[in-house]
């Protein structure tokens, strides 16, 4: 719903052919959508370029489309470089959901290359076809799956990111992730503790509920962290944990926990200093617990005196696209000058 009477930006649709996602054992497509915001009275030259990861369930897409009772990002967009609130930018939305409902934007052999797709292709793409962004004037921002695929961008590529938001990005992997191992293993027991027959059953519903994504999410994020290698594994899909006892595997719990931003940025603080800009929130009332890893990567760059802007609000992890309004133009502000 729009909330602003200034004219609106234009929406262009481009497809990416992609190489670094051929071979995903999902079997999902390798042509990708990219959605593009060009800003009105622009054509996108000269521009900066954002690039919006958006959470699990959801592809980029999503956040272009129309939205009940508020904005859609667009719309946002539209209101905050009207009114003055913001710099225009060009901002770019891909869509990388996947067969397990999402992506957490890194190198899988199961689900692809999406770190490779972004920077490698999509990036290219999008600067050719608008004459935007370039070294310096990239940013990333992203909430919840999105929000991690940004802190781990902004850690692992800061020669090509000059700017990252994370809202409730993943984070504290411990009190994330454990607490939803039992329920994951209660559903699978269900089908024989079969990953193959929960995924086949899930996918034959007419109606999925939360219950249900939690599972999938669970998966997802084993696609992403700890892939087996395995060819005889159902699409390299394996958990954690035990599947009777639900005790920690750990050497493959080592694996997930080396993608932890609460844990990297202990090794990575330096790449986050070369930033521009860096901003990261979350709700105090966060149901995943994503707030205490959140505070542990704030901390970590406290203490070495690194340049951030660290916020908490008080909400939980659902529909805070809200926060928008503060880190876009911050990003903007930063990849202007």
């Amino acid at each position: 719903m729009r909330k602003t009477h200034h004219a609106p930006g234009t929406i262009h649709r481009l497809s990416v052919d992609s190489k670094a996602l051929a071979g995903n054992r999902l079997g999902d497509a390798t042509t990708r959508i990219v959605d593009v915001y060009v800003p009105h009275g622009h054509d996108g030259s000269g521009l900066p370029l954002l690039v919006d990861l958006v959470g699990f369930t959801a592809g980029g897409p999503a956040h272009t489309a129309w939205k009940s009772f508020t904005e859609n990002v667009p719309e946002r967009l539209d209101r905050l470089i009207g009114d003055g609130k913001m710099a225009p930018v060009v901002v770019a939305f891909p869509d990388c959901y996947s067969r397990l409902g999402g992506n957490q934007y890194v190198n899988s052999p199961v689900i692809g290359h999406y770190e490779d797709f972004l920077i490698a292709e999509m990036l290219p793409a999008v600067e050719e076809k608008f004459s935007c962004g370039g070294a310096g004037r990239r940013g990333v921002f992203g909430k919840s799956s999105g929000g991690f695929g940004s802190l781990v961008h902004a850690m692992r590529h800061p020669d090509i990111w000059a700017a990252a938001a994370s809202h409730s990005g993943d984070a504290g992997f411990e009190n994330l992730y454990i607490p939803e191992f039992p329920a994951t293993l209660r559903a699978l027991a269900k089908t024989g503790n079969s990953i193959e027959k929960w995924l086949e059953t899930f996918e034959a519903k007419a109606k999925i509920d939360g219950k249900d994504t939690l599972v999938l999410m669970i998966l997802a994020q084993a696609a992403s962290f700890d892939p087996d290698p395995d060819p005889d594994t159902f699409l390299g899909l394996r958990l954690p944990v035990t599947l009777d006892t639900c005790e920690l595997i750990e050497e493959r719990w080592a694996n997930w926990l080396a993608w932890d931003p609460a844990r990297m940025i202990e090794t990575h603080a330096d790449a986050i200093a070369k930033l521009k800009a860096f901003f990261l929130d979350c709700g105090t009332e966060d149901q995943y617990n994503i707030l205490y890893g959140t505070r542990r990567i704030h901390k970590a760059l406290e203490a070495r005196n690194i340049a951030h802007r660290y916020e908490e609000f008080p909400d939980n992890h659902s529909s805070v696209d809200y926060r928008m309004d503060i880190s876009l133009p911050y990003l903007a502000e930063a990849l202007s000058k």
